[in-house]
Formats: C-alpha cells, structure tokens, sequence
C-alpha cells in the first residue's frame, strides 16, 4: 500500500468565504489517496463585497452557522480551518533573484533555495501590502537554464524568476477577525484562484497550458499555468453580481428575481435560444404581471459574458502565452453555472472551454456532494491543506462541551417559487510555499475595520 502523508483519521477544515455564499467543507484522505468529503456546510453571505469583508457581523454570522451545519455532518467539532482570500485588491508581480554561494562544488540544497525565496520577502512594496505567495518559475545555475528543480547540482550562481501574489494586510486581517469571532483558529491563508486549480485541473493541463476562469459573485479571478507552474494571476473586479445587477436594470425588475431569473432562464449565448419563450413575473401589491422575453435576458447576459472574456484574452496577451495556451480554458465558480458559457467562450477566445468540477481527486462516492462548480474553490482549499501535510490538530469530539455553551440548531427555509412560464513537485521548498501567509499578514498592527 502507498504512503501518505495525511492518515485516515486526521480530519481537515475549509471554509470559503466568499461575495454570495460562505462553505465550510470537513475532509480527509483514505487509504486509496483519494479525499473523503465528511462534512459540508454552505449558507449566503451578506457581509462580503467582491471579495473583502464589508460587514464583520455578518460575516461572523455567515462563518458561524456554516460552521455549524458542517459539524453535524461531520459529526466532529471544529478547531483550525484553512481560508481562502481573494479580490480585487490581490496583485501580482514578477522578479529576478540571484544567490551567490561560496563554494559551488558542493550541491544545492533546499536551505539554498528556500533562502532565495525568503529574499523575495523583502522586496518594497505600496503601504498596506503584504506578499501572500512567492511562487518560482524557473532556476538558472550557473548558465545553464529552465530548470525546475536545482536541488543536487553544483553551482555557484543560483537564479530564478519569481511570480509574486500580494494582498491587503488590511483585508486578510478583517477576515483572520472574522473567523476567530466564531472561536477558530485560522491554520493558513491561500489565494483562492490557486485553491480552485487544485481542485479541477489535472497535471497535464497545467503541463499544456491552461488558463482557469474562476467567476465568483464579486470578482473573476484568472490563473494561467503553463510547464506545470503558475504563470499569471488576474483579478476581474466584477462576476456573477454584475450580470445580475444588469438584467435588473434592463428588465427593470427587483433583483431578487433578476437573480432568478438569471438562474433558471439565463443563457450567455442569444443564439442559441430558439423558441423565444415569453416569462411571466408576478407584480406585487396588485401591480402587473411584467413579461420579459427569454431571448432578450439571454442578450443582456451575453453582452456582459463577452466582457469578462475580453478581460481574459487581455490577461492571457499580458501574460506572454498568447498562442501557448494548448489546454484552452477552464471556467468553475458560480458563474461557470450559466446555460452555454463554455460555448460563448469558445467563440469569442477561439480557445477550447470546458466546465470545471471539484470531483478529480475525491472518492467515489462522495464526488455526488460536491459536484458542483461552486464548491471548487472550498475542496481546493481542502486538497492543498492536505497535500502539504498541515492537518495537525483541526478538531475535536462534537459530544465535548465547548466554552459550556450549546450550538443552537438553524433551519434553512427556501422560499417559494414566484415564476410562471408560459409556452414551455518535490522537495521541502515546494512544501514551504503556501504555508506562510498568514503570519506575514498577522505580524502587521491591527486596524479599525
């Protein structure tokens, strides 16, 4: 049988808070290596816009009862969770750094590699920023290039480019807040546009060249990999909220039907409506019924679709792998859910699209639970908690008494339907690279939310 690091029996925590929904998802690897989903929890978030914590009581409500309904399923108590932190204050850059060693017959080790990250640290950035992640691209040694992984040759010039992730002290300090109100311990932080290719790209698609399309509520986050490494990293500041907030000003309805009108009758591709349905919204406190056309929803839809796929392309030509993408495109997150988005998307990049779903790397009989595009980014964050072995101590027994004070069960009411439709890598340093981020930004002072 195989060796894992992470036995049966250790239990790890997600929590994905994000612009319209906050999950908690409780996992661990079995025997076969494979992620046993154990617990999941999702409930809608009102205190986060595009990405940041605009609300710390909401949000602490969110994570709370998330949390909760996680527990019971898991049927263990919660005590370190891994979080995910995304927005358009996330930014990325690159950088050049060389270590000069005294004695080049001797092989490079990872102290050697991991000192030539940790310098990348001290790079000057705008007040208010922290690096989140410290990503290599490739080594050079001496002159010898492209190589992935120097450990074990002799050098005495030591290269490589960096990809570097930065953040807001401020926002990742709102959401470390946030979830230690409800009385966990945040164990890291991980950009969630990284979380999520963990969960739905293979390795031969990063290995091609892939660009993952990860369209939110708040935000759409772009990750390009290429040769198996991160390339480039993007923020969109506008997702799924957008497009609602579109088809409520050009159907002048309220936008909690414009939200549902978009969920079961939205489709990015107009032409690909062809019998235009006409659907009927109920007035309310005796005003008419209004009648909007399916294929004119399906217009202002696209029309907005097109622009975040503008940014895209514009992101992939910014990147320098324009043409080098051979995998395409990969859309997840919430927004992947629209009817024939994979299709407008392969018309207006040209590039191959498919839909992105978190049940790769889960067991069998527990992709059913989450086999859908919206729980990427919580299974990813899950994945890379257990891949780098940071699992140590995340729960405990739910029997045993918490602060003495009982969890309250919630029931969640849906409510009812208001529409009428009428003619129907290896080596310690690779470990060490997501595994920092949150004492970098907790060794900032705290500020007033």
């Amino acid at each position: 049988m195989n060796e894992f690091k992470t036995s049966t029996s250790e239990i790890v925590v997600a929590v994905d808070i994000g612009t319209t929904k906050v999950c908690a998802i409780a996992g661990r690897r079995n025997q076969y290596g494979k992620i046993e989903i154990l617990g999941i929890g999702k409930v809608k978030s009102e205190g986060v816009n595009r990405g940041v914590v605009s609300n710390i009581d909401k949000t602490v409500k969110a994570i709370k009862d998330a949390v909760e309904i996680a527990e019971k399923s898991a049927n263990v108590r919660f005590k370190k969770v891994h979080v995910g932190i995304a927005g358009q204050h996330i930014k990325s850059i690159h950088h050049h750094g060389i270590l000069m060693r005294e004695e080049g017959l001797e092989e490079i080790s990872n102290a050697d590699v991991e000192k030539l990250i940790n310098d990348m640290y001290r790079l000057v950035l705008p007040p208010g920023d922290k690096i989140l992640h410290v990503i290599p691209q490739e080594f050079t040694v001496d002159d010898e290039q492209d190589i992935q992984d120097p450990v074990g040759m002799s050098g005495v010039r030591l290269e490589a480019n960096f990809h570097i992730i930065t953040g807001q002290v401020t926002a990742s300090r709102n959401i470390l807040r946030c979830v230690e109100k409800v009385g966990l311990e945040v164990a890291d932080i991980t950009l969630e546009p990284i979380a999520s290719a963990a969960a739905v790209l293979s390795e031969q698609e990063k290995e091609a060249g892939i660009a993952l399309v990860d369209i939110g509520g708040g935000t759409t986050d772009i990750t390009i990999f290429k040769d198996g490494i991160i390339r480039h990293t993007a923020v969109i500041p506008f997702g799924g909220n957008v497009i609602t907030n579109d088809i409520k000003e050009g159907c002048t309805v309220m936008k909690e039907y414009a939200e549902k009108l978009k969920i079961r009758f939205g489709s990015a591709l107009a032409e690909e409506i062809k019998d235009n349905r006409i659907i009927t919204i109920s007035g309310f406190r005796g005003r008419e019924p209004k009648e909007i056309s399916e294929k004119n929803l399906a217009r202002i839809i696209q029309a907005r679709v097109e622009e975040i796929f503008d940014y895209v392309l514009w992101e992939v030509r910014r990147s320098g792998f324009e043409g080098k993408l051979f995998g395409g495109i990969v859309i997840t997150g919430g927004g992947s859910l629209l009817k024939n988005i994979n299709l407008l998307s392969e018309f207006h990049t040209g590039m191959n699209t498919r839909i992105g779903i978190p049940t790769e790397h889960l067991a069998h009989k527990y992709d059913g639970m989450v086999d859908s595009p919206i729980y990427s980014t919580g299974v990813g964050l899950l994945i890379n908690a257990i891949e780098h072995g940071k699992v140590t101590g995340h729960t405990e027994d739910i029997n045993k008494p918490k602060d003495n004070q009982p969890r309250k069960e919630e029931e969640v009411m849906v409510g009812d339907d208001e529409f009428n439709l009428n003619q129907k890598q290896s080596g310690k340093w690779y470990e060490n690279l997501f595994t920092y981020a949150k004492e970098f930004f907790e060794a900032s002072p705290d500020s007033e939310f």
